[in-house]
C-alpha cells in the first residue's frame, strides 16, 4: 500500500487517537488498514502523538501493537465540521419528534450550546439556520415527556428479558399495579409507548410510558415471541383507541398510495374492490371530512351517516368562500 501521508495527515492522525481511545490494544496491520496507510506510516503518526504530549506505547515483536498508557485522561473529544453538524441535528431532530425526556432536555440544550461554541463561525452559522427553519412532522407538542429513570429501566428490561412491576394511570384516571414483560419500546409523533405482555389482563398490551409512575424490576424472565414486531403491535393498539365516533369510508386510490398518506396509527386500511377500506375511529366528524378533502381522492363513506353532512356543510363552505372572492 503506497503512502498516502501527504493527504490529510492531522486527520488521519486524530483518527489514530480515536482508534486507540475506543480499543484497548491494536496491531499496526489493524491500524494501517483502518487508517488506509502503511505500517511505516501508522509508526510515524504514533510518534508524532507522542511529540504531542499523548503517550503512544509501541510493543515490538510478531504480536505488537500500539496502546494509549493505562491510566491515561484524554482530553475531551474532538469533532470534524461534518460530525459536529451530524450530532447538532440529530439533537434537534430528537427534540422535535419526542425523544428528549423531561430530565434530558436541560441536557440536550447544555450539549447543543457545547457544539455550538466550538464550530467554526460559518458551520455555526449554517447549523443554527437549519435550526431555525427545519419542521418536523408529528412533533409532540402536546405530549408529556416520560421520565429518563423509566425509559431507561424499560428498556433494560426489554433487553434483558426481566419482568417488571409499573404503577399506571390510565386516561380515565385510574391507578393500576400490573406486571409486565416489555417486549420493546416505540416513539409514535412524539409519544412513548412500551409494548410487552400484561399478566393482568394475560395479553398483549400497549401503555404509554409517561404515565407510568413507578417502576421495579422482579426476579422473573421471559422470552418474548420470535416473530414480535413491537412498531406494529403498537400501531394495532393506537388504531383501536377508543373514541367518540367509529368511521369507515373506502378510497378510490391505490393501497400503497393510501399507506403513505395514513399512518397504520391512525386507522385499519384494507384493499376492497376498486379502493382502500379505511376504517378509524375520532371524536370529531368534521376534522374526518376535512382529512377526506385533503387527500384529494374520490370517496365512498359506509358509516357513520352524520359524516355525510359534515361532508356536505364542508363543500357548502368551500363554495361559498370560492364565490365571494371571484379572479379578476
Amino acid at each position: 500500500m503506497p503512502d498516502d501521508d501527504s493527504q490529510h495527515p492531522t486527520t488521519r492522525i486524530l483518527a489514530l487517537l480515536e482508534l486507540l481511545q475506543a480499543h484497548h490494544r491494536m496491531s499496526g496491520a489493524e491500524l494501517a488498514n483502518r487508517l488506509g496507510v502503511d505500517p511505516r506510516t501508522v509508526r510515524r503518526y504514533a510518534t508524532r502523538l507522542a511529540e504531542f504530549g499523548v503517550p503512544v506505547e509501541a510493543e515490538r515483536g510478531r504480536y505488537g501493537g500500539y496502546r494509549l498508557r493505562p491510566g491515561y485522561k484524554l482530553p475531551p473529544l474532538m469533532f470534524t465540521d461534518d460530525e459536529a453538524t451530524a450530532v447538532v441535528l440529530g439533537l434537534v431532530a430528537s427534540r422535535g419528534v419526542g425523544l428528549v425526556t423531561s430530565t434530558t432536555a436541560s441536557a440536550t440544550e447544555s450539549a447543543l450550546a457545547k457544539i455550538a461554541r466550538v464550530l467554526p463561525v460559518a458551520v455555526r452559522e449554517r447549523v443554527d439556520a437549519v435550526q431555525e427553519t427545519l419542521g418536523l412532522t408529528g412533533s409532540a407538542r402536546d405530549a408529556r415527556a416520560p421520565r429518563t429513570a423509566v425509559v431507561l429501566g424499560l428498556a433494560s428490561a426489554a433487553q434483558r428479558g426481566r419482568r417488571v412491576r409499573i404503577g399506571y394511570e390510565s386516561r380515565q384516571g385510574e391507578r393500576t399495579e400490573r406486571d409486565l414483560d416489555p417486549y420493546g419500546l416505540v416513539v409514535d409523533r412524539g409519544r412513548w409507548y412500551v409494548t410487552g405482555h400484561d399478566h393482568r389482563r394475560a395479553e398483549v398490551r400497549t401503555f404509554r410510558v409517561d404515565r407510568i409512575s413507578t417502576l421495579e424490576s422482579l426476579p422473573e424472565t421471559f422470552e418474548p415471541p420470535g416473530d414480535f414486531d413491537a412498531v406494529a403491535s403498537v400501531s394495532r393498539s393506537l388504531a383501536q383507541v377508543p373514541w367518540a365516533h367509529e368511521v369507515e369510508f373506502v378510497l378510490r386510490a391505490p393501497l400503497a398510495d393510501v399507506r403513505r398518506r395514513i399512518p397504520a396509527t391512525m386507522a385499519t386500511l384494507t384493499e376492497v374492490d376498486g379502493g382502500v377500506l379505511v376504517t378509524l375511529r375520532a371524536e370529531r366528524l368534521d376534522g374526518v371530512a376535512l382529512m377526506l378533502a385533503g387527500l384529494g381522492w374520490r370517496f365512498e363513506i359506509r358509516r357513520p351517516e352524520e359524516l355525510r353532512e359534515h361532508v356536505r356543510s364542508l363543500a357548502d363552505a368551500l363554495h361559498a368562500d370560492a364565490m365571494a372572492h371571484p379572479s379578476p
